[in-house]
């Protein structure tokens, strides 16, 4: 089988028993939220309440408890209910939006015990305290799980502080599964063996060594230092072999199982035992309702604040524009939307303005896909820092307040390419198109038409207004660092 360009490396010498990275890693983020959870109510306490009166009860008498008493019961609350909610759990710290959502409902669930408590004991909490501290607390609290997250891949992408992980499957299967968590360290998972269900069960596949066959990997796994195993699709490694390895894996030793189901967000799936069945139910991906009128509330009051803001910076690049070269200070496209509908995109003119009638030499003998091309002889001087920081792409916001884009979604297609489309892309079109998307903050226009549609079909089968933040906070780094932009 020939190799894939992405470098599988595994140990091949014999590794002491898994570390229990996860306990150190959740230790240091039960410290880091007793800190700023301690932190955030001094702060607040110091500056809201410090030329307060003291506390007193609805009926106007002083109360029995002050506030310092208060605050320091709503502190260990909220430590008790971050630790209830799960928020350090091995599973999902690292990757994902899991973590971030459980740290804001026990974020919620302290307000609500806070007002809960306050009106039982009768108390007359100040407003401004109870409405600045919890607020105050989840954000300074989100911020520093990103913190320690940024600092987790790094590690993981350096092969620490990951899972161990033996593959067991056929050999195509185990290869595409190598290949997938290899591309993508941050999630944790490190590959040091293989265990093929076909084929030569000596050697190597893939720069993976082979470490015998299922019956093997219980004894591999100890040598190798691994905690995971991973089962992919099989048809010779049925469900009572899968429970007799699991029989003989160890207490520490975790089994996993990787269906050919791929490309699914975690929150559509959803796992029900029924019968003695695992069933695995998995949500038909749509975008109506609450959801959809949420995304346009969103995207009308964030692209208004935008333009307002940046009104002085469309002045001055316009001015930039116009005495750049000839030509209109905008550029107008033909681009398709959601459901076909088509519509004419806005952009500052980065081109001479006989791009167009260029482009037809450009293109000559290019296959399907987006032309893009990094030294493009057509982009002006102005133009060429336009689109390196994207500032080209500003008056979309208008396109998003008419409805025709979204701040996220896939991204707005040409004619040229719908006509191409098979019956699979055209999922595309389900959504509104993006100003930004998952194509923009992973490449740009270094990616693959291939994985480009990739990336888009995944974000409109699972969508989600989480998503859709972290997409945007990634778009402005990606912006800043000018990546993949030409």
């Amino acid at each position: 089988m020939t190799a894939s360009p992405v470098t599988l490396t595994a140990s091949r010498t014999v590794a002491a028993p898994a570390v229990r990275w996860a306990g150190r890693y959740a230790r240091r983020l039960f410290l880091t939220d007793t800190a700023v959870v301690a932190l955030a109510v001094l702060v607040t306490h110091l500056l809201v309440l410090s030329r307060a009166e003291a506390l007193t009860t609805r009926a106007g008498a002083e109360a029995l408890i002050g506030y310092p008493i208060v605050s320091a019961a709503l502190a260990l609350v909220w430590i008790v209910l971050l630790a209830v909610f799960d928020s350090r759990d091995e599973d999902e710290i690292g990757s994902g939006s899991t973590e971030y959502r459980r740290v804001i409902r026990a974020g919620t669930a302290t307000l609500i015990v806070m007002i809960v408590a306050a009106f039982f004991l009768g108390l007359d909490l100040s407003r401004v305290w109870v409405a600045a501290v919890v607020p105050v607390g989840t954000g300074a609290l989100l911020g520093g799980r990103l913190l320690w997250r940024r600092w987790l891949i790094a590690r993981r992408t350096a092969g620490a502080y990951s899972h161990r992980v033996v593959l067991v499957g056929s050999t195509e299967t185990v290869v595409r599964t190598a290949l997938d968590l290899a591309r993508q360290p941050g999630h944790g998972y490190r590959v040091v063996g293989v265990a093929p269900t076909d084929g030569d069960v000596r050697g190597s596949i893939a720069d993976l060594p082979v470490v015998g066959t299922v019956d093997d990997v219980p004894q591999a796994m100890r040598m190798l230092g691994a905690d995971t195993v991973i089962a992919t699709s099989s048809d010779r490694l049925p469900a009572e072999r899968l429970r007799d390895l699991a029989w003989h894996l160890d207490p520490a030793h975790h089994l996993v199982l990787a269906p050919e189901l791929t490309d699914v967000g975690g929150s559509r799936i959803h796992l029900r035992p029924a019968a003695g069945l695992p069933l695995i139910h998995v949500e038909t991906p749509h975008q109506r309702g609450a959801g959809r009128a949420a995304k346009r509330v969103f995207d009308v009051v964030v692209s208004s604040a935008v333009l307002a803001l940046l009104s002085p910076v469309l002045i001055a690049i316009a001015v930039l524009v116009h005495r750049d070269s000839p030509g209109g200070v905008l550029y107008r496209q033909e681009r398709v939307g959601r459901n076909g509908e088509p519509f004419s995109i806005l952009k500052f003119r980065s081109m001479c303005a006989d791009a167009d009638e260029r482009r037809a030499a450009l293109t000559a003998g290019m296959g399907k896909g987006l032309f893009k091309m990094a030294d493009d002889p057509r982009i002006t001087r102005v133009g060429r820092v336009l689109r390196r920081y994207s500032l080209d792409e500003l008056p979309q916001l208008i396109n998003v307040l008419r409805g025709e884009m979204s701040l996220v979604g896939p991204r707005p297609a040409l004619p040229s390419e719908v006509s191409e489309y098979d019956r699979r892309e055209l999922r595309r079109l389900a959504v509104t198109p993006g100003l930004s998307g998952l194509w923009q903050v992973s490449g740009r226009s270094d990616l693959a038409w291939a994985d480009g549609i990739r990336l888009d079909l995944y974000y409109v089968e699972n969508w989600s207004l989480t998503q859709d933040l972290q997409i945007l906070w990634r778009t402005a780094r990606a912006v800043l660092a000018s990546d993949g932009a030409y």
